[in-house]
């Protein structure tokens, strides 16, 4: 045991000090999802994804966050823009509760075809196959609680109204910020733009995430306050 003590200055008190030994180092924290957290559909999409030589999926860490703020919104409405394969599908459906409902959005019909053969029983998932821009055009419904924009449309075009789709308090989130190095030339500086964007309004709080693809969250706020009802 170790003391220390300072008794010339009576707002000192003599201290014991544990011999408790300190960790030897600090490792990193493994953020990539649990085995039990993956949706069960998980590998059979990855694979069909790999068939039909699709790479645009979400990023598994990506989707556990995608799992756990739909399972912030119990009876919540939740919108996809981009269906894909169904990754992005399978985790949100896996973090909804039974009386949430999704509308998963998709243009390609041969992708979204993998996710109604595996979704299409759930009656919570709606699908819708049109090009995401021209939904969100005619789309005149409730608001959402909780919407992932994951294609062009309702990111890089369209943005003010998917934003317009959020529900007061409600989260938009977008995915695949981070440069890499098969990006388009002119796309950086459309996410640039876009980030500035999002950043720049009133009415929504925003928050960047450097992990996993690259991600941002932005939730729809009373703009004459700065908070979520």
């Amino acid at each position: 045991m170790i003391t220390t003590t300072r008794p010339a200055d009576p707002k000192f008190r003599t201290i014991e000090l544990s011999p408790t030994p300190l960790p030897s180092h600090n490792p990193r924290m493994d953020d990539f999802p649990r085995l039990s957290q993956l949706p069960s559909t998980l590998p059979q999409l990855q694979e069909a994804a790999r068939a039909a030589g699709f790479t645009m999926s979400c990023d598994p860490r990506t989707g556990s966050l995608l799992a756990t703020l739909a399972a912030t919104r119990p009876g919540g409405r939740v919108l996809e823009l981009g269906t894909g394969v169904g990754e992005g599908t399978a985790w949100l459906l896996g973090g909804m509760d039974e009386t949430a409902t999704l509308v998963t959005v998709e243009l390609d019909d041969s992708v979204q075809a993998v996710a109604r053969d595996r979704f299409g029983a759930d009656g919570r998932v709606t699908f819708v196959t049109e090009d995401g821009g021209h939904w969100l055009e005619r789309y005149d419904g409730a608001p959402f609680d909780l919407v992932f924009a994951d294609t062009w449309p309702g990111k890089f075009t369209h943005l003010d109204a998917a934003l317009g789709l959020v529900a007061p308090g409600g989260a938009y989130v977008v995915d695949d910020l981070t440069p890499v190095a098969d990006w388009p030339e002119g796309h950086g500086a459309a996410v640039t733009d876009l980030l500035a964007d999002l950043e720049g309004r009133s009415d929504f709080r925003t928050t960047r995430l450097a992990w996993s693809s690259g991600l941002l969250i932005a939730v729809r706020t009373d703009p004459a306050t700065g908070t979520s009802p």
